[in-house]
């Protein structure tokens, strides 16, 4: 079996929730690319990244400040892996969900890996220590549109307790995000407008969200410090949900995503009416490809983290 077309594919880079202990493991035993990527994450952030990734504790392993990271390294040994089994082939668009933007922008040649991963490092703690100061909540809605869930998120917030929807991952999944007594209010009221189920998730940092303020000043300089160049593969933007090239573009829409919604839905959208047809989901998981098929079920997805999904393709 061969990969589809370059000109009709898109590759995907998944965000937090998509990590588990083992990550990358395998694939780094099989191919040296993978291997000096997560040599190379060691180096760059200065501990063993890639012995957390294989062996864990979990509870590390899912501290914000080490997933965003993990997550970066094997998205780019996958990468290294198609690339060199798949040389010259280059994408009609690049995205990622949430911080897997960060791994594509490596993907588009916009920021050289060691940067990104500093850089996603750096949001990571930013984005912990304004969970510390400012505690919040995030709940998962099934079965409400993006219309009908905004003005519940309107009428739950009041005064200085604010919720908003924090991610539009595909019709009918949506996670709304802010302070927990909003949070809560907000469900309830989205149970009375027909959630089929609106479940808190087991986290205290309020993603995507007016809580995550504390931490944009210094994340804003900590973009406008990194060393981001014009993308040569479009780059398609969680905030708007449009491809992006310019570095200065580029900038903006990493700043803006810690406290603006993922626009996940429309940013496949986007790319199906561009032409694409297949999607490759590189890294860890397979989280994106089950969104896709949600939000368009002609559109193929492919992922692409383990050795055995690439000798599929051998």
């Amino acid at each position: 079996m061969s990969f589809p077309e370059a000109t009709t594919t898109a590759f995907l880079f998944p965000g937090q929730g998509s990590q588990k202990v083992g990550m990358g493991k395998a694939l780094a035993a099989v191919y040296l690319e993978a291997r000096a990527v997560f040599e190379e994450g060691d180096e760059t952030l200065g501990f063993a990244i890639s012995k957390l990734c294989w062996e864990g504790p979990e509870t590390e392993l899912n501290d914000t400040v080490n997933t965003q990271p993990a997550l970066m390294v094997h998205s780019v040994a996958a990468l290294r892996v198609f690339q060199k089994l798949n040389p010259g082939f280059k994408p009609a668009f690049v995205a990622g969900h949430s911080m897997g933007e960060l791994s594509a922008l490596v993907a588009a040649e916009a920021l050289a890996y060691p940067s990104a991963l500093r850089l996603v490092r750096k949001r990571g703690e930013l984005m912990k220590r304004a969970g510390q100061q400012n505690p919040g909540g995030m709940a998962a809605i099934m079965g409400l549109d993006i219309a009908t869930l905004d003005a519940a998120c309107a009428q739950a917030s009041s005064g200085d307790e604010v919720v908003q929807v924090a991610n539009d991952n595909c019709p009918g999944q949506v996670v709304i995000s802010g302070h927990k007594a909003a949070v809560e209010r907000a469900i309830e009221i989205a149970k009375a407008s027909g959630a089929k189920r609106a479940l808190p998730l087991a986290v205290s940092i309020a993603a995507h969200s007016p809580l995550m303020a504390s931490a944009q000043e210094e994340f804003f300089h900590a973009v406008v410090l990194a060393p981001i160049k014009d993308a040569k593969i479009p780059l398609v933007g969680n905030v708007d949900a449009k491809p992006i090239t310019d570095e200065v573009d580029l900038g903006a829409d990493l700043q803006g995503q810690l406290t603006s919604r993922v626009r996940w839905t429309d940013s496949i959208r986007a790319m199906r009416q561009a032409g694409v047809t297949t999607f490759l989901e590189l890294g860890s998981g397979n989280v994106l490809s089950g969104l896709l098929k949600r939000i368009d079920t002609e559109a193929v997805g492919i992922a692409l983290g383990e050795p055995e999904d690439f000798e599929k393709f051998s």
